[in-house]
Parts: C-alpha cells; sequence; structure tokens
C-alpha cells in the first residue's frame, strides 16, 4: 500500500503548480491550506457517515478521496510518506501494529518554566 501512496504523493507534487482551471490538485493549493484542510475533513466525515450507514461500497470509493486529501495535506505541511511510515514503525516496536501508543508511555519534551519579568516601567505617580 505505501507503493501505492508514494506514487499518488509524487503526482501530487507534480500537480501542485500545474494549471488550476485544469487541475483538482493545483485548484486545491491555490485555495490555500485552509481549504485543504477543510476538504481533508469533508472526505472523512463523508467516509464515517457511509460506514455508519453500512455502505461499504461507499467506504471505499470515500476512502479513496480520503486518502488523496491525506496525501494533499501532506505536500502543503511539507511532511512527507517517509517521516509517516518511520512514525508507524516506531509505535509499532513500542506497542504492537493495532495499538495506538498510550499517552503515558511517551515521554513529552519538558518545557521550560514560564517565569514573569519584573516591570521596568516606574509607578505611576498619584
Amino acid at each position: 500500500m505505501s507503493d501505492s501512496l508514494d506514487r499518488l504523493y509524487a503526482a501530487v507534487l507534480a500537480a501542485r503548480n500545474g494549471d488550476p482551471a485544469t487541475s483538482r490538485t493545483a485548484r486545491l493549493f491555490a485555495s490555500g491550506r485552509g481549504k485543504i484542510s477543510k476538504k481533508f475533513a469533508e472526505e472523512a466525515i463523508e467516509v464515517v457517515i457511509d460506514a455508519m450507514n453500512g455502505h461499504t461500497e461507499a467506504v471505499v470509493k470515500e476512502s479513496a478521496d480520503l486518502m488523496y486529501n491525506l496525501i494533499v495535506l501532506w505536500v502543503a505541511a511539507g511532511v512527507h510518506p517517509k517521516d509517516v511510515w518511520a512514525e508507524v514503525d516506531r509505535r509499532e516496536r513500542l506497542q504492537g501494529i493495532a495499538e495506538k501508543v498510550p499517552k503515558g508511555l511517551v515521554v513529552p519534551p519538558s518545557r521550560r518554566k514560564v517565569v514573569s519579568l519584573e516591570s521596568r516601567r516606574a509607578p505611576k505617580p498619584r
């Protein structure tokens, strides 16, 4: 499957700067990341609705649309499929491929302590 997604990624890269009048991909990129994100969300909702209604064939077709829009979103966000596959591999080593890694197993990077700065202004005369 990753081969198919890699080919789709390459096709999206090739089409992103095309003519928006003739290319759906170029039109999405011309619309900006907000529109790309909205389109991805719409496709995800369509998959969920079809799955809830038991429309298996529609789930398959809408899932293909969802994956296309995910790849467009990845390109817009500067994400490469190899980075996603590396994360999937990392999670598989931690917990197994079928499991999402519980939040407690992932140690978040430490955050810097927030400190208040002294005011440099002189107090107002009263």
